[in-house]
């Protein structure tokens, strides 16, 4: 029996991709008639509106709604109360998918019994240009993120604790609840640890490659980091532990350039010790640009590229500390005022 699918996007000022994502969805080889498609827009001040608008105008099974709170969580909840389908598949307006993202992922949904699959990114430039080709090379390099699966290469499906966006059973919103609106970012990390703390699954399924556009400036990139660590010290203090060790190198990265400032005020050979430690992660971050920039033949990148990793790493790191200390010293969280909603 085919089950009838609701698609949820959340979307704010993406009048340069949307089409292409609304395009990629209606070239999906699951069966039209058993698809709705649900755009929750948090009021776009460019032509995101009024270029889904046109798109609804010849496809009946696609609709818009507002998002007055303009951020991703409250969209997501606003789009599921009203969706019909058995199953959610929770998309970004960001990105491309493959012909069969939405039939390949329901049938492992069901074959695996899981709470929640996804596929990997292929993360794409968001232009030509040398700073945005540089930006997705350095946001999928394991120096970069870690060993967040869904960002590398995977062989074969497994168990994780998170995947980007998701195919969901409905029934696994009837059982623990829908996205936590205090996460303006990382939303769906603590949905997915509430999935795994109730004992749910959650499956990577590599062979579903999604066509993500990376952020197309450095400033863009560095927010972007800067707003995951900023929310991560709240989703770890809601699942009551932190998921992976990954998330802590980014702020211990902080520290550690912190002390090499105040160091020479106790020490006279410590600060060598920094030097060379520091020494090596800039060495570190220089092979791997090299070998980059060989392996793509674009000599332009090695301007860019060593620079990206320790801005990634800062600006996470630095948002990692900030949010800490807000949630577990000042006993407050994040919110709207730490994070822009812009691209």
């Amino acid at each position: 029996m085919t089950k009838k699918v609701s698609i949820i996007i959340p979307a704010r000022n993406e009048e340069a991709f949307i089409i292409n994502t609304l395009t990629s969805i209606m070239a999906q080889d699951y069966p039209q008639e058993f698809v709705e498609v649900i755009i929750a827009d948090g009021e776009s001040d460019d032509r995101t509106c009024e270029l889904i608008k046109d798109f609804i105008s010849t496809h009946s099974n696609v609709k818009l709604i507002n998002n007055p709170e303009r951020v991703v969580p409250y969209a997501l909840n606003y789009a599921i109360k009203i969706a019909s389908g058995q199953v959610f598949v929770r998309l970004d307006a960001h990105s491309k998918y493959p012909q069969n993202y939405v039939s390949r992922l329901v049938y492992e949904l069901g074959r695996l019994k899981a709470d929640n699959v996804g596929g990997v990114w292929n993360t794409t430039p968001a232009n030509n240009g040398v700073v945005a080709t540089a930006i997705a090379l350095a946001t999928s390099h394991p120096l970069g993120i870690g060993d967040a699966s869904y960002r590398l290469e995977n062989p074969e499906i497994k168990e994780v604790d998170t995947v980007p966006f998701g195919c969901f059973t409905k029934e696994v919103f009837d059982r623990i609840g829908l996205f936590d609106t205090d996460l303006i970012r990382n939303q769906d990390d603590e949905f997915n640890g509430r999935i795994l703390k109730n004992g749910g699954k959650i499956f990577l399924i590599p062979d579903v490659e999604i066509e993500y556009y990376a952020r197309a400036t450095i400033k863009t990139m560095m927010k972007m980091f800067y707003q995951y660590g900023l929310f991560k010290p709240l989703v770890n203090k809601k699942l009551g532990s932190a998921a992976t060790i990954r998330q802590f190198v980014p702020p211990a990265f902080v520290l550690f350039i912190i002390a090499g400032l105040i160091l020479p005020f106790f020490s006279a050979w410590l600060p060598l010790v920094w030097d060379f430690g520091f020494g090596i992660y800039l060495v570190i971050a220089l092979i791997v640009s090299v070998k980059i920039m060989l392996a793509k033949k674009r000599f332009a990148l090695l301007f860019i590229l060593p620079w990206l990793f320790p801005l990634i790493h800062l600006s996470y790191g630095w948002g990692y500390i900030k949010g800490f200390l807000l949630v577990n010293v000042l006993n407050t969280k994040p919110g709207k005022q730490n994070f822009s909603t812009s691209r």
